[in-house]
């Protein structure tokens, strides 16, 4: 695990119970979404705090994983998040496996993580990850008590 917090991955990697393991990153629609979110984040939520890409040890010694998108409350104060982020989003690429994606949500499920979405781009698709279990979200990505509302018109936007 040190070794993997002190060497830099481009793109970034995750770490799986000893194993470097690599992402699926670098298409147009995914950095679209990606920007897209952070730019909604900026405008409509400015008393969140958005974070694309930085590692969050999920598991203490055993997994670190890297979201595409993780908002706090507050500045962690760390390179590595210790405490769960608010929101996790994950921003699916073509070779993304749903097995794969649903581990990671269990993960942050685990972890702590409150609000966990999983986008689409090539789909223009949006899910939360609730009891278990993703579930389509069919007009914004909300969090209510947190002050939360991005319509996904406006997070697909440009696809």
């Amino acid at each position: 695990m040190e070794e993997y917090l002190n060497t830099a991955y481009s793109p970034d990697r995750e770490y799986v119970d000893g194993e470097v393991v690599g992402r699926n990153v670098g298409e147009r629609p995914h950095s679209r979404v990606q920007r897209n979110l952070i730019v909604s984040f900026d405008r409509r939520c400015p008393h969140l705090l958005v974070w694309p890409e930085l590692r969050v040890r999920t598991i203490p010694g055993r997994r670190c994983r890297v979201p595409d998108i993780c908002v706090t409350l507050e500045d962690p104060g760390t390179d590595v998040f210790e405490a769960p982020p608010l929101i996790s989003i994950e921003i699916l690429s073509k070779k993304d496996r749903l097995s794969r994606i649903v581990a990671k949500c269990e993960e942050y499920a685990a972890f702590g993580v409150l609000y966990i979405w999983v986008l689409d781009p090539r789909r223009k698709k949006a899910f939360a990850f609730e009891n278990g279990r993703l579930e389509e979200v069919l007009e914004a990505l909300a969090a209510a008590s947190h002050l939360v509302y991005l319509p996904l018109d406006e997070i697909f936007r440009g696809l």
